[in-house]
Order: structure tokens, then sequence, then C-alpha cells
């Protein structure tokens, strides 16, 4: 795909364990001094970057928790939008149920969402989420997210419509899937980390490491309204790439423009990505794929999801998920399940 770099997280979202935490360009540690320094990090924690669309799940969470919207609630998407001296776009042109908006990406949809939350609910929100600071995890040179303070966020509309589908803020790509961990384990917010314990010469454990306790952040009823939206994702939506035959996966495609460094936005440097959780119907896994300025087309529903895909097909293999659905025998004169389509 031509990319600058790229990064896969898997992380267990009921304990916090993280099966795999890469990312490439790397370098070959016994030749270290011929590679580029900045190699030496795993940009997953040391790099922001604005999440885009994979945050829109988030803030759908907030509205649903605070009763401002349900999952049919109907709302306004027109193809724009103003905000003071801004236009936003990416609306169906009608009116929309929640879900709908969820699973087409609807930017437009999602301000109007957000507004339904009262902004000083919002702000403190997003806020016990953790956004600006760090996730803690149990390796060297993690950095805190970028976030506006309150008077900033309070005063200034743009800035709410711009956190509605995931822009105007950064953070790293292990916090959000910490976030979207906290969406598939019922609503607790867990601490990644590498580090399981020490074992015996038994395998007995004996020693493991003192995380923060899981922290409530999300009702587990908002949670459980909103994976059957991220689900409709994969089977309808714009993240129909990350479909895994005979598994239910629910998930959510990003593409963000990136900063220009002079206040703006780069009219061709994009960030694309896409989170699934699997299995859908009883959630053990995130899985995150973020690809940094990738060459040709720069969506996250056909540059990341076919790459979150296949890390899916290998860890139901590697952890023993048994299908969502039934798999049709070799001699079985069943139909054949539905063929991965593919796409944005």
């Amino acid at each position: 795909m031509g990319a600058k770099r790229g990064a896969v997280i898997v992380m267990d979202a009921q304990t916090g364990e993280l099966l795999a935490l890469v990312s490439a360009p790397s370098y070959d540690p016994n030749q270290y001094y011929k590679s580029d320094p900045e190699r030496f990090k795993n940009w997953v924690i040391t790099d922001l970057y604005e999440p885009g669309s994979t945050f829109k799940p988030i803030n759908v969470a907030i509205a649903l928790d605070h009763k401002a919207v349900k999952s049919d609630t109907i709302i306004s998407n027109p193809s724009t939008i103003a905000i003071g001296e801004w236009t936003i776009q990416g609306g169906s042109g009608g009116s929309d149920p929640v879900t709908d908006i969820v699973i087409n990406s609807s930017n437009v949809g999602m301000v109007n969402i957000v507004n339904l939350i009262k902004p000083d609910v919002y702000y403190r929100s997003l806020r016990r989420l953790g956004l600006g600071g760090t996730v803690g995890i149990d390796l060297p040179s993690e950095i805190p997210g970028q976030f506006k303070d309150r008077k900033t966020f309070m005063e200034t509309s743009i800035e709410r419509a711009v956190t509605a589908f995931g822009q105007g803020f950064s953070l790293t790509p292990i916090k959000l899937v910490q976030l979207h961990a906290a969406l598939a384990n019922g609503g607790k917010l867990v601490t990644p980390h590498v580090v399981q314990g020490l074992f015996d010469s038994k395998g007995q454990l004996y020693w493991k490491p003192n995380l923060t306790a899981p922290r409530q952040v999300f009702s587990f009823e908002a949670t459980k309204a909103i994976l059957p939206m991220m689900e409709g994702v994969v089977e309808e939506g714009t993240g129909k790439a990350a479909q895994v035959p005979g598994y239910r996966v629910a998930g959510k495609t990003g593409t963000s423009q990136k900063a220009n460094g002079f206040g703006g936005y780069s009219e061709s440097a994009y960030v694309t990505s896409f989170v699934g959780i699997v299995p859908a119907e009883n959630p053990r896994f995130v899985v995150l794929a973020v690809i940094d300025e990738p060459a040709g087309e720069s969506y996250g529903g056909t540059v990341a999801a076919p790459v979150v895909k296949q890390v899916i097909q290998a860890l139901v293999n590697q952890q023993d998920i048994p299908p969502s659905v039934p798999v049709k025998p070799a001699n079985s004169s069943e139909p054949e399940l539905p063929e991965d389509e593919g796409g944005e």
C-alpha cells in the first residue's frame, strides 16, 4: 500500500492484556546503528493522531448514556451544515436514525447528535474517558493526548462540532484501543499492558503487576446498544472489507486529514484506520490497524479494514474462538456462507 508507516494492536478487551503491539517499518536490533533512530520507538504509544470516524462510536455511547438519543432516534442529516463561518460536509441529505448515521459514517449527523448533549456534560464526559491523558501502559515513553481546555471547548462551537467526528484533538493509537475496549467489555476502562506476570518453573503465577483497577465509564446498556451499530458498519456500511466468514465482527472505519503544521489540514496526507471487535456477540478482543499516509486510495474501509480482517482470521485460530454461525461442512449440501463483499 506504499504507506509511510503502519501499526496493529490486538488487546484483550476484558483484561487489557496486549497480544500484539507492532509497528512498521522497524529495524534489525542486531544492526540498529544502520537504522534511523526514529524507528527505535513504538509510535502507537509515542505519537499522536486525530482518530477521525473511529471515534464516532465513542461519541454515540456518550449520547446514549445521557439519554440524548436512542438507537432509532431520527436525526437531521443534511448534506452540509454551517457552524459559524465553517461548512461541514458529509450528510445524507435528509434525516436518518442514529444507527444509520454510524453505519454510513455521516459527519453532519454526528454533529447534530453531539449538539443534543449539553456542552458542559459533553466536555466532562470526554475528560472522564481520559482524553488529554495517558493509558498508563507498562512501557516507556508514552505521551498524553492533546485536548482543548474547558473554556475553549465550551465557547467555540466549531470545536464541539469537529470533535463529533474525531478531529480537532489527538490521541495515541493505544488510547483509541482502550476506549473501544470499554465499548466491548460493558463500559469499563482497563489498563493496556504487556506484562502478565512472573511464573515459576511449574507454570504457576507468583507475581502480577499492580494495575489500575478497571473504571466504569459507560453504562452497560449504552455499550450493548452501540455494538449492533458497529456490527452494521461491517455487514452493510463502510467496513465490509473486514467481514470474516463465520464470525460476527463489529467495527468502525476512520479516515482523517493530517495537520499541516500551519493551523490547518493537508490536502493530500491522511491517516486511515479500522478498529474491530470480535466476536460481536460475546466481545473478547479489540483489533486496530492504523495506516499513515497510504498511497493511492486513502480510506479506512479499503486500506485498514482488510488488514484487520487478516489479523482476526489468525486470531480466531490462535485463540480457538468458535464460529458465530455454523460453518458448512465440506460434504454438506447446505448453502454457502456469504462471500466477503469487500470495499467501502
